[in-house]
């Protein structure tokens, strides 16, 4: 078996040199353009992450203050009601002690989180300008 040489025309030397020239130019202006694009895309993410991460502070900024006041106000609470129990229990009211008891047990059974996420509803239903409110 004899192998055949097939002649392959790679370029001629005057006319093809200039347009391998020209492809090559064209490749590279191509690339600074595409190259550019990217970066604009990439700092128009950064911006984006930016402000997506500025929005989480501060909507978890406000999430710890609502929970902390809200904490402190259910504490106050049950220090309220665990006087009046105390009071009631040196009195012998078991009606004040019964109602004082079943007061403690409904705030202690409720969590501050509903109420989050009651107000998640509210702020979204503000931020909706095709909401309808009704009165």
């Amino acid at each position: 078996m004899t192998l055949k040489k097939i002649p392959i025309a790679v370029m001629d030397v005057g006319a093809d040199a200039a347009q391998c020239l020209r492809a090559v130019v064209e490749a590279y202006t191509e690339y600074k353009i595409v190259a550019e694009q990217e970066q604009t895309k990439r700092r128009e993410i950064e911006k984006w992450e930016k402000e997506a991460i500025t929005s989480i502070q501060s909507q978890r900024d406000i999430i710890i203050k609502y929970l902390e006041r809200s904490f402190d106000e259910r504490s106050e609470t049950f220090r309220i009601l665990f006087g009046i129990v105390d009071q009631a229990m040196r009195d012998g009211n078991n009606e004040q002690l019964g109602t004082a008891l079943d007061s403690i047990t409904k705030i202690a059974q409720s969590s501050p989180f509903k109420d989050l996420a009651d107000l998640a509803s509210v702020r979204a239903s503000l931020d909706a300008p095709e909401h309808e409110w009704t009165f």
